[in-house]
């Protein structure tokens, strides 16, 4: 059996909702079978530069196919076009969006079945 992506259902400034998970998440990763928390310390990410590679490594790896990040209710958060690419070499398509759009974006691929992943910054 497939594992699908789970829906995002909910999603406003500093908190996010994912189905299937007790947490609530600030910042979230999402990939088909789980979600957890996007922990910005991990890999030092800042609002500048941006999302790195290893931001989204985690994602691919449980086989997302597209990959959609949230830059922030006010797109803050930057996306070089190193990550675009990096991510991109794996063949996997990139969609980068204020985050109430990437969420929308999101949840419209994962109901269509689409192996969709994730990464959504929920404040600034």
């Amino acid at each position: 059996m497939t594992m699908s992506s789970p829906e995002v259902t909910s999603v406003s400034w500093g908190h996010m909702i994912v189905k299937g998970s007790s947490s609530t998440y600030k910042d979230c990763k999402v990939w088909p079978g789980g979600s957890r928390t996007w922990d910005w310390r991990e890999t030092g990410t800042e609002h500048h530069p941006g999302v790195q590679p290893a931001d989204v490594q985690e994602v691919l790896d449980k086989g997302a196919k597209v990959l959609v990040i949230g830059r922030g209710m006010n797109m803050a958060l930057q996306v070089p076009a190193s990550t675009v690419d990096c991510v991109a070499k794996r063949g996997v398509d990139v969609r980068v969006l204020q985050t109430e759009k990437a969420v929308a974006e999101y949840n419209k691929l994962a109901r269509q079945g689409i192996k969709v992943g994730g990464v959504f910054h929920s404040t600034c």
